[in-house]
Order: structure tokens, then C-alpha cells, then sequence
């Protein structure tokens, strides 16, 4: 496969916009002994690829240049390293790629194999390729953070959900009402109905009086906070929270951080406590059964093949899209 040509889309440094990116023909890669070759039928964009472009996560991300950016695919294996053992050319999968090398946006992937999970028929390429950070971070937060059990099973809790037009913010309003909740959802006006559609018990407008406030139009006071949205002192916060509350921020701020170590060493029983993701496969592969039986669902904005990749990096940059951005070769 060293030989073989294949599309992608690259850029060559940070700071530029969409129209750095650059539409090229390069040599598909190989994989190595615990990976395996993936025809990418779609991946989506996330936040964190245009803030990487931007230069915003130096010196960690990117790695090198020219980057290839996009972590999160759907495709089928056409190669397995030697020493995979679990999947097999033919095989229909979602994987994450690290944040650091991307790779994303071309027609011919290599994923750890340890990081990629099989795709059942019921889930599309493009529901699949939707889910892999934002969903893996919105399971996160709701389950490992929050402590809220899917089966219902858990103490009822009245959670907020800030920032519900992202990918993430829409899986943990769908994850959440598994569990034993109700549900306070924040968004802009025109996305209040899709939001209600996914089960939330309270939608308001985050440019409302309430919404500005972060207030549930029923005045409950919130347990759990499940912060997705823009940076917000916790001034904002502290009037709606119950007295044991905690709140879970998916995008901490350098002011976050301050916010969460002051709770902690004034013993603070209301808490912020930041959520960093953790890539796991058989979360990944959780995550996709409740897809396959209607439990959870990808909201899909809109579609770019991946020759007008820069359309689609423009529209990820203006944070205006309801849901997850997808680009097909």
C-alpha cells in the first residue's frame, strides 16, 4: 500500500484559516504491526481541530507539518498489522485518531487498533464517524463525572447542559435522559426544538433573561452541571446550584482551573471540576450499541465531500452548526 496515491486535505502552519487548507494527492499510509488501513467513507470535524489549526495547543498539537487534521472516522479495513488479531479486511469500524498526528480528512487512514471498534449495519458512516470525541467526552462527563446511570437505576438529579448545539452537548442531553434525570438544556433559539426532540425536559434560549442567568424556567436548582458552552464565571453558576452541586466543564479555562482549585482548598461543597478526555474503546463500542438500538443518535449538521474540505472548515470555525460536521471523499 506504500505506493498507492490517495486524496487528503493538509495544511502547512498554524495561525491560518480555512483557506489554508489544501486539497493534495500524497502516499496513502502503511500500517504498522497494531494498526490497521482504513477506507475512510466519512469523518467529522470537531472544535478541537480548528483551535489546533490556530495554534492554540502548542507545543503539544500539531505534532509536524504538513498536518492532515481530523481524528474522528468511519470506514472499512482494507490492511491489518501483523499483529492484529481482531479485526480483518472487509470489516466496517469506527476509530479515533490522536489529536496530535491526525489524519482524519483523507481517503486512506492507519488507527491503533486498540482504538477502533466495530460498526454494526444499523449505524451509518456518518452517525459513526460522529461520535468518537464528542461522544466519548459527553459519556464521560455524564457517567464517570457525574456518576448518572444509564439504566435509570441512579437517584434523580436535575441536571443543566450548557452549550446543547455542539456534538458534545447533544449526546450528553441524550445520555442523560438514560438516566434517572431532568433535564435543563441551554442553546440559541433556533436549535431549541431539535434539542426538546432529544428528550430535554427544559430548553431555553441562552439569550433570554433565563438563559443569560443559566435559571430553569421551573426554578429547580441544579445537582449537576454539564458545562459545553462558552467560558462562564462561576458567579453565573453559584445562584442556581443546589447546595452539593458540581459542575463539569468539557472546556476549561485557565479561570476554570483557579475556579476548581480555590472549591478544593476552601473545601468548597459546590465543586468545578474539569473533564480532560480519555479515549477508550469499549466506551466507544458501548456508545455505538445504544446507537444500534435507537438509544442515542447523531445529530449531522451538514455533509462536504472532502474536496471542499475548506467550506466545512469555515463552517466548524463560525460554531454556528447544530451538531456534527461531515466530509466524505
Amino acid at each position: 500500500m506504500a505506493a498507492r496515491l490517495m486524496h487528503a486535505v493538509q495544511y502547512n502552519s498554524c495561525g491560518g484559516g480555512p483557506s489554508d487548507l489544501k486539497y493534495v494527492e500524497v502516499p496513502a499510509p502503511t500500517p504498522k504491526k497494531d494498526e490497521v488501513l482504513i477506507k475512510v467513507e466519512a469523518a467529522s470535524l470537531s472544535p478541537v481541530d480548528w483551535r489546533i489549526q490556530q495554534g492554540m495547543l502548542r507545543p503539544m498539537f500539531p505534532r509536524e507539518f504538513p498536518q492532515i487534521p481530523g481524528t474522528d472516522v468511519a470506514g472499512e479495513v482494507v490492511e491489518v498489522g501483523s499483529g492484529v488479531k481482531n479485526f480483518k479486511a472487509g470489516d466496517k469500524v469506527v476509530a479515533m485518531l490522536n489529536f496530535a498526528n491526525g489524519g482524519g480528512l483523507a481517503e486512506y487512514i492507519v488507527a491503533k487498533a486498540n482504538l477502533t471498534v466495530p460498526r454494526p449495519p444499523e449505524v451509518s458512516a456518518a452517525e459513526g464517524a460522529g461520535l468518537p470525541a464528542a461522544g466519548l467526552m459527553a459519556y464521560q462527563a455524564v457517567t464517570d463525572s457525574a456518576g448518572i446511570k444509564l439504566d435509570g437505576s441512579g437517584k434523580p438529579a436535575n441536571i443543566l447542559i450548557t452549550g446543547t448545539a455542539d456534538g458534545a452537548g447533544l449526546y450528553a442531553v441524550q445520555l442523560a435522559k438514560l438516566g434517572n434525570t431532568h433535564v435543563t438544556a441551554t442553546c440559541a433559539a433556533q436549535h431549541i426544538e431539535i434539542v426538546k426532540s432529544l428528550g430535554a425536559d427544559e430548553v431555553v434560549d441562552i439569550i433570554s433573561p433565563d438563559g443569560a442567568a443559566l435559571k430553569s424556567p421551573s426554578g429547580k436548582k441544579y445537582d449537576i452541571v454539564i458545562h459545553c458552552g462558552a467560558p462562564t464565571p462561576w458567579s453565573t453558576f453559584e445562584p442556581n446550584l443546589a447546595s452539593n452541586a458540581k459542575i463539569f466543564d468539557l472546556n476549561p479555562t485557565p479561570s476554570a482551573i483557579k475556579t476548581y482549585a480555590l472549591k478544593k482548598l476552601t473545601f468548597s461543597k459546590k465543586q468545578l471540576i474539569p473533564v480532560l478526555l480519555s479515549v477508550k474503546a469499549e466506551s466507544l463500542d458501548y456508545l455505538l450499541k445504544l446507537m444500534k438500538e435507537g438509544k442515542l443518535k447523531t445529530v449531522i449538521d451538514s455533509k462536504y465531500s472532502l474536496s471542499k474540505a475548506e467550506d466545512a472548515w469555515a463552517k466548524n470555525v463560525d460554531e454556528k452548526a447544530i451538531g456534527k460536521i461531515i466530509l466524505e471523499p
